[in-house]
């Protein structure tokens, strides 16, 4: 590329006055807010216990970067909107995602090679090999040295998830869901998917409310349900480690709606309850005829959705091994018909038809916001050529969302923006301009003058600082 020597740029005026911009400021950063997730991260400690989470192979004289400061840079890179590993090349002098990474020196003086001066953070070529690392390193390999522990990796979700309650609740709900990470490369695992109708992973991801407890990395060639019991156990048996009493309830969509999950459920030592989607076939809907009638005549009356609800013991010609306990919801819209099936293992007594599918079920798509909220941490951006390393993507836009997450849950509650989403609150609290002069005793931020929140950068802050 052409390098550019022009170092003014003179725009249209503003009425009799010149406007020129210039690339003189001097260490200004468009990221100063990002010092509130530094100290969500000091106060949870989710980004050092991520850091642990990878063992370090590498010659010890040989490293300027630890494992916690290039974790931490890859973290905070996604909290503030930059997606690809490319961007740290640019990213790399900027003094406040130095600070935010925990690198002594933020404006880069103390690195051993002169072109490197003024850079404190890594390129994109040294997180890569981050990036790139074996599940067993090699004492031949000589770059990608730095391993990561998956196991301990999923179970420091599911910690975080423990710790942000003060007390064990009474009664959790796990929702379950599977979508599309569309796919452009040749990347280990991928597959054509009929239903999304392109190349994509299929990742699996498990959350309780806001709260992310697992996120899987799968091929795409699979059952939606495949290997979802697998981890319901891990989860369950790590949650119950901490809360033996609290009542566990699995919903998902009927693509989970599993013999082999449901039986698990079921059986009285595991004490968890579920409610799955039921794919309508001819033999449930003959079963609600009477309950479609009544809604179409309502509808009929009133030229609004009408509904009804039913109930029955049900059991499939062979995919089940025993009759369960089905909800059905009888509904007539202008379009037509629209019968709706659920299968559930908790009984009429603890709850009735239409709250168990209207309160209970259908509350499960505050699910597809967490989901969305993943995309705009970027957990699409699965573009390697191997499926462990796009897991460890994965894990970094978890991790980046945990924190996202925790600045929410910790800071924001009581505020206008106490349910925004991650993509509002890095526009609207992140996203602030600086100016930043370091010293021998003090890094100074001088925000913006012209923010325009900053009361609720205050009520943050508070709130955080507690």
């Amino acid at each position: 590329m052409t390098e550019c020597t022009q170092s003014s740029f003179e725009f249209h005026p503003l009425f009799s006055r010149e406007v020129v911009a210039r690339f003189d400021g001097g260490q200004i950063t468009s990221d100063a807010g990002g010092l509130l997730l530094r100290e969500v991260a000091r106060r949870t400690g989710i980004v050092t216990r991520f850091a642990a989470c990878f063992a370090d192979h590498r010659s010890a004289d040989r490293i300027e970067h630890s494992v916690a400061e290039l974790v931490s840079q890859r973290v905070y890179g996604l909290a503030l909107g930059y997606e690809d590993l490319n961007d740290h090349d640019q990213l790399r002098a900027d003094s406040i995602l130095a600070v935010l990474a925990g690198k002594r020196d933020p404006e880069g003086h103390d690195r051993r090679m002169e072109r490197d001066q003024g850079k404190p953070l890594a390129g994109k070529s040294t997180l890569n090999r981050l990036e790139l690392t074996k599940a067993n390193v090699d004492q031949q390999e000589r770059y990608c040295k730095i391993g990561m522990d998956t196991d301990a990796i999923d179970r420091l979700l599911v910690d975080i998830f423990l710790e942000a309650h003060a007390t064990p609740p009474e009664e959790i709900v796990l929702d379950l869901d599977a979508t599309d990470d569309p796919l452009y490369g040749h990347q280990e695992g991928r597959f054509f998917h009929g239903y999304y109708g392109h190349y994509c992973y299929l990742p699996l991801y498990i959350f309780c409310g806001e709260h992310l407890l697992c996120a899987r990395l799968r091929s795409s060639n699979i059952d939606a349900s495949a290997g979802s019991l697998d981890e319901v156990k891990r989860i369950v048996k790590q949650i119950r480690e901490s809360w033996p009493e609290a009542r566990i309830i699995l919903r998902a969509d009927s693509g989970f709606c599993r013999d082999e999950i449901m039986k698990w459920c079921e059986e009285a030592g595991n004490k968890v309850d579920y409610i799955f989607g039921l794919a309508r076939n001819q033999r449930l809907r003959k079963l609600i005829d009477a309950e479609m009638v009544q809604a179409a005549a309502e509808h009929g009356k009133t030229n609004e959705a009408a509904r009804a609800f039913t109930e029955f013991v049900y059991q499939t010609l062979d995919s089940w091994n025993c009759a369960r306990r089905v909800i059905a919801k009888a509904e007539h819209l202008d379009k037509g018909e629209n019968p709706r099936f659920v299968v559930t293992s908790l009984s009429a007594e603890k709850m009735a038809a239409q709250p168990l599918y209207e309160e209970l079920y259908c509350a499960r798509g505050e699910m597809e916001n967490r989901i969305k909220e993943q995309f705009s941490l970027f957990s699409d951006r699965t573009s390697t050529a191997f499926l462990r390393s796009n897991q460890l993507r994965l894990y970094f836009s978890s991790i980046a969302y945990l924190l996202m997450h925790g600045l929410r849950r910790l800071g924001l509650q009581g505020t206008e923006m106490a349910k925004a989403q991650c993509a509002t609150i890095r526009l609207k609290l992140l996203k602030i301009g600086a100016q930043i002069s370091v010293s021998v005793r003090k890094v100074w931020v001088a925000l913006a003058s012209s923010y325009p929140y900053p009361a609720l950068f205050a009520s943050v802050y508070k709130q955080l600082r507690c």
